[in-house]
């Protein structure tokens, strides 16, 4: 049932109490008034009463007041002066009138609003600091693409000012081995010149592949088929023995836009830098993963009802986690399906320090003569030109893991059917 009115309850209560006082004062003075002696005891009987009234209106009046107003008030100052001191929890208790219920549910109301308003401002501060990180990123990445650019130009004008003199090497060599074979000398020394030779003409072609890639055959394809056509490569030649390889397809892979013989260069790569992990390790292992991942176009955030009026953060949703590396390219940020190679191995791992710089040209932790630091490289410059990332970092275990995510290839059919992998290269 709904409260009484405060403003009806003092109008009754003071109304009823003063007519009651007038009645006690007209029956006293019509009683007692014939029998007083003198006019004196007439005016001090009057006064008398007129005190008396006024007292029992007082004291009536005042218990009234702090039992139906004064006390719910100084209970409902003590709650507010709570909720103001930063206590949002903190709710008015339920109260005997209506003027003073309304106030609060009016503060309790107010007290909910705050408390909705701050976790939205929370979460619209966590939004701005992901994007800041992801600004962040973005700016390194942008650093790191144009490190690469001035690196290929530098590599592409040092490579071709020597292949002229590095074909004019192998020539003399050539005619020299020529010479020394008819007069039998010692032909030792001018073959290591020529293979020498042969090893800077390798990395001079590879600084061209890094500077700029020839054209390539791009269509949707499966990726898993270049993963086994690089196990069946290693196995053939032997590079998997003594080394335990686990090879692993899960899930329903989706083809990826790709050229097959740059994808292959990529596994390649990363295949060589795991073996040569774990070289020399009793028992070393490597695994090798390719997966269906959900892509960040398939969970696409769409405006939130805590919004602000007039203000979308749909922008920043449809960028901000969509991979661990932050935001990516079109393709990777708004693919349905991802396609995601894993190569691990349990071999050293990379040191922290150089994490951010293992995909830069010329960058290497090998021994002088056994590499040349492009292979990492080009292997990034071939994901990133199919319109994904490859990442690096270390398993908790102990050892390396590259990591590639690759779009689904836009307008595919029917993903492949995906299927466990097998064990292999166990000697």
């Amino acid at each position: 049932m709904p409260l009484p009115p405060l403003r009806r309850e003092l109008l009754l209560a003071f109304g009823l109490l003063f007519a009651v006082g007038m009645v006690v004062a007209v029956v006293g003075v019509a009683a007692v008034l014939p029998l007083l002696p003198s006019p004196g005891s007439v005016v001090a009987y009057v006064l008398a009463l007129v005190v008396a009234d006024v007292g029992i209106l007082f004291l009536f009046g005042r218990a009234f007041l702090l039992r139906r107003l004064f006390a719910p008030l100084e209970g409902l100052v003590a709650d507010v002066e709570a909720i103001a001191g930063g206590d949002l929890k903190r709710r008015i208790r339920p109260l005997d009138s209506a003027e003073l219920q309304r106030v609060a549910d009016s503060v309790n109301a107010m007290a909910d609003r705050l408390i909705r308003d701050q976790e939205a401002l929370a979460e619209n501060v966590r939004s701005l600091d992901e994007t800041n990180r992801a600004l962040v990123e973005a700016r390194a990445q942008v650093v790191r693409a144009a490190r690469l650019a001035s690196a290929g130009t530098l590599a592409s004008g040092i490579a071709h000012e020597l292949g002229n003199p590095l074909a004019a090497v192998v020539a003399y060599t050539d005619v020299a081995l020529a010479r020394a074979r008819a007069q039998g000398g010692d032909l030792d020394l001018l073959l290591s010149i020529k293979e020498e030779a042969a090893r800077m003409d390798r990395i001079i072609r590879t600084l061209l592949d890094f500077a700029r890639a020839p054209a390539s055959m791009v269509a949707p394809r499966d990726p898993w088929g270049a993963v086994d056509r690089v196990r069946q490569l290693l196995e053939a030649q032997g590079r998997l023995a003594g080394v335990e390889a686990v090879w692993r397809r899960e899930g329903e892979i989706p083809p990826v836009l790709m050229d097959e013989r740059r994808w292959e260069q990529v596994v390649v790569n990363l295949l060589l830098n795991a073996l040569d992990a774990v070289e020399g390790r009793a028992g070393g292992r490597i695994w090798v993963t390719l997966k269906e991942e959900e892509g960040p176009g398939a969970r696409l955030p769409r405006r939130r009802a805590g919004d602000p009026p007039g203000v979308d953060y749909a922008h920043r949703r449809r960028v901000m986690g969509t991979t661990p590396a932050g935001p990516k390219g079109t393709a990777l940020a708004t693919a349905r399906r991802l396609a995601v190679l894993t190569v691990e191995d349990d071999g050293p791992g990379i040191p922290p320090e150089l994490l951010a710089s293992i995909f830069d040209p010329f960058f290497t932790t090998k021994e002088p003569g056994k590499g040349t630091g492009l292979g990492l490289a080009l292997a990034a410059q071939f994901v990133e030109g199919m319109g994904g990332e490859i990442l690096a970092g270390n398993r908790s275990q102990g050892g390396a893991v590259f990591t590639v995510r690759l779009p689904e290839a836009p307008g595919s059919g029917d993903p492949t059917p995906g299927e466990e992998g097998i064990r292999g290269g166990h000697a």
